[in-house]
């Protein structure tokens, strides 16, 4: 089988892509929001420098040196209990489907909302909350069609392969999705809003830091990294030979850190210059923001539009990264056409999408739940407070423990001073594993 390889522009604006996502657009503003601002975004640097990098960079080890999907990477590197490290290499790669799942219902919605921004927002906040709460429990066709819509794309672009579809797709939207941003902090500039903006998020107040915003910073910095579900394993492989693997690393954190800040400075900006409330959680996007942009006319449409089409870009190039490790799996494991593959991961992922939808239906939803919580909720709390920690610790144990560290050294020595490469060692056999256990356990049993 003929190998196919990112360049190494290529691979870091896929990854990228991946953990920018709606992590850094949509879910790193109402964190902050939630936990008082630029305190908080200084706490979430430090978490990615302490646990995320480190655990980035282990699973970056086991995707390259073993250059296979994340079943048999672990396999392939393991010195005993194969099967036992195989298991978690599948862990992480069916996390991933089950998150493409209901990630891609909430791309339709974003869809939903790019379309709507053409036609007429809602003008005050009371008639966003009902227009979204109506789509939400009541448009069971509406969100199916976008649903399938965001599915259609993502299969289309992975239907292509690494170079002309990941990769292509990446390396154009990308630099469209940071330029749309550009010119919309730009835009805010001239807002009476961004000075209030730029303090929130710029300037530190430390008492509003709890030991709840703590594990806030440390799950946010998991969950915008892309850890622990077979991503940054899978992409790796495809990892050409002559790429800089540390400058990589830096690059996408650097690329996630920075559009989450402009993101964040953008939306923070229209959310003080109508004198809003900054710690909104989830709504922020779709019910106020929507609201603010409609008090701007023509402009406000304008912009709901790039803000939209922004956000539909970073979430695409997520989802398409979080879809194709499954198929990876089963191109390689059973030597089946990327088609085929396609097909099989796909009916697969879209059977859970319908169910999520239907879990928000009234009258609907509340036929199946489980363990208390509608299915959508459910597939939610699964992989974000039990799969996601448990496939983090995974990498970090096998890179820190089971692969030789002569091997680790000859990987990373070309890029890293001895000395760097021994406070990674540290950190990723001490440090991370114990952080992302503490955060499974605080989201399990105390929030």
């Amino acid at each position: 089988m003929q190998k196919e390889q990112f360049s190494r522009i290529g691979y870091v604006l896929a990854v990228a892509g991946s953990a920018v996502g709606l992590g850094a657009i949509w879910k790193f503003p109402y964190v902050v929001g939630e936990n008082g601002g630029s305190a908080f975004v200084m706490l979430y640097i430090l978490i990615c420098c302490l646990v995320a990098i480190p655990v980035f960079l282990a699973e970056l080890s086991i995707g390259k040196l073993s250059e296979s999907d994340s079943v048999n990477a672990f396999r392939k590197l393991a010195f005993k209990n194969k099967k036992f490290w195989g298991y978690v290499g599948g862990l992480t790669m069916v996390t991933a489907a089950v998150i493409a799942s209901y990630y891609l219902v909430i791309i339709g919605w974003v869809f939903k909302y790019l379309t709507l921004s053409f036609t007429s927002l809602p003008k005050n906040i009371e008639s966003s909350k009902d227009y979204f709460l109506e789509f939400l429990t009541k448009d069971s066709l509406g969100q199916f069609v976008f649903f399938t819509l965001a599915f259609a794309t993502c299969l289309l672009i992975l239907s292509r392969g690494v170079k002309s579809g990941i990769e292509k797709i990446s390396v154009w939207m990308m630099p469209a999705l940071f330029l749309m941003l550009l010119f919309m902090l730009f835009y805010s500039c001239t807002m009476d809003g961004f000075i209030k903006a730029a303090q929130f998020l710029l300037v530190p107040d430390f008492s509003k830091i709890t030991l709840a915003s703590f594990f806030s910073a440390l799950g946010l910095a998991f969950f915008t990294m892309s850890l622990g579900m077979a991503v940054i394993i899978t992409y790796s492989a495809s990892l050409s030979d002559d790429a800089n693997l540390f400058r990589s690393t830096i690059s996408v954190v650097g690329i996630n850190i920075l559009i989450a800040i402009i993101a964040g400075l953008v939306i923070f900006t229209f959310v003080f210059e109508f004198d809003a409330e900054p710690s909104q959680g989830v709504g922020l996007v779709f019910m106020s923001l929507p609201t603010l942009f409609a008090n701007l006319g023509f402009t406000g449409n304008i912009l709901a539009i790039m803000f939209f089409t922004a956000l539909s870009f970073a979430a695409l190039t997520s989802a398409i990264s979080i879809i194709e490790p499954f198929v990876f799996f089963l191109i390689r494991e059973f030597d089946i056409s990327r088609a085929k593959s396609l097909a099989i991961v796909g009916g697969g992922i879209f059977a859970l999408g319908i169910l999520c939808i239907f879990a928000n239906i009234e009258g609907v939803g509340d036929k199946y739940m489980v363990f208390g919580k509608d299915f959508f909720s459910f597939l939610d709390f699964t992989a974000e407070k039990i799969l996601l920690p448990l496939g983090g610790i995974g990498g970090a144990i096998f890179a820190g423990y089971i692969i030789k560290k002569e091997a680790l050294y000859t990987l990373f020595s070309p890029y890293m001073t001895d000395f760097m490469f021994d406070v990674w060692y540290i950190l990723v056999r001490y440090v991370s594993p114990i952080f992302v256990l503490a955060i499974m356990i605080n989201m399990l049993f105390f929030s």
